[in-house]
C-alpha cells in the first residue's frame, strides 16, 4: 500500500499513525507544498479535490483521511481500533465525524492565520480560538467522563484522529484553557507506538 502526501499535513499523520497501530506497512510519497503538486492531472485522476492523502492498494483508491484510517483498520481486522458491534462502532465514528467538522472548522482561521500566515482580522482570530478552546472544553468533558480514552477503556480510531487535533492545539501559539483530562489522555497517547514519529514531532 502507499499513501499520497507530505508528512507535515495533519491527515497524513493520521493515516501514518494508524498503520503504525496496525503493524501495517505503509509506503508514503511525498506530494503538496514543497512538493509534486496534487493539481498535476496524474493527481487528479486519483483524487478529483485536488487535496492529500490518497490511499493506494493495488487497484483500489481512497481519499479523505478518516476513511483512510477506517479502510487501515477494517483491512487489518482490528476490531478494537473500529468496533464490529454497531453501537460502539458508531461511538467511535461519532467522534471522528467530530473531530473531521466541528473541531476541525473550529480551529481553522485561527491556525491557518497564526500558524500559515494567512490574513485574518484579529477579531475572526479571537473568535477562532474561543471556539477552539470552546471544543477542546468538550473533549475534555468526555475523556473525564471515561477516565480513559475517547469512547471507553479502549484506544481507537477516535483516539488517533483526536490525539492528533489536540497536539495542534497545543502547539498552537494560542491562549489555551486548562484541561486536565486532556492533558492526561496525552500522556496515555505517548505511549503508543508511532506516537513520536507521527504525533509528537513538533509538526504544527
Amino acid at each position: 500500500m502507499k499513501l499520497l502526501g507530505r508528512l507535515s499535513s495533519i491527515n497524513v499523520r493520521k493515516a501514518m499513525w494508524t498503520a503504525a497501530q496496525l503493524g501495517l506497512p505503509l509506503d508514503r510519497e511525498d506530494w503538496g507544498a514543497g512538493f509534486r503538486s496534487p493539481q498535476e492531472a496524474a493527481y487528479l485522476a486519483l483524487n478529483p479535490n485536488g487535496l492529500i492523502p490518497v490511499l493506494i492498494d493495488g487497484d483500489f483508491v481512497l481519499w479523505e483521511s478518516n476513511s483512510i484510517c477506517r479502510y487501515l483498520a477494517a483491512k487489518a481486522g482490528a476490531t478494537t481500533l473500529l468496533p464490529a458491534d454497531p453501537q460502539r462502532r458508531a461511538r467511535v465514528e461519532q467522534w471522528m465525524d467530530w473531530q473531521a467538522g466541528e473541531l476541525n472548522n473550529s480551529w481553522r482561521v485561527a491556525f491557518m492565520a497564526l500558524v500559515r500566515g494567512q490574513p485574518a482580522t484579529a477579531e475572526a482570530i479571537a473568535a477562532s480560538v474561543a471556539g477552539w478552546n470552546r471544543h477542546m472544553a468538550l473533549l475534555d468533558a468526555q475523556l473525564a467522563n471515561t477516565g480513559a480514552f475517547v469512547c471507553g477503556p479502549e484506544f481507537t480510531l477516535a483516539d488517533v484522529v483526536l490525539g492528533l487535533s489536540a497536539q495542534r492545539w497545543l502547539n498552537a501559539p494560542i491562549e489555551r484553557l486548562e484541561l486536565p483530562a486532556v492533558a492526561a489522555w496525552m500522556q496515555r497517547l505517548a505511549a503508543r507506538p508511532g506516537f513520536a514519529e507521527f504525533v509528537g514531532n513538533g509538526m504544527p
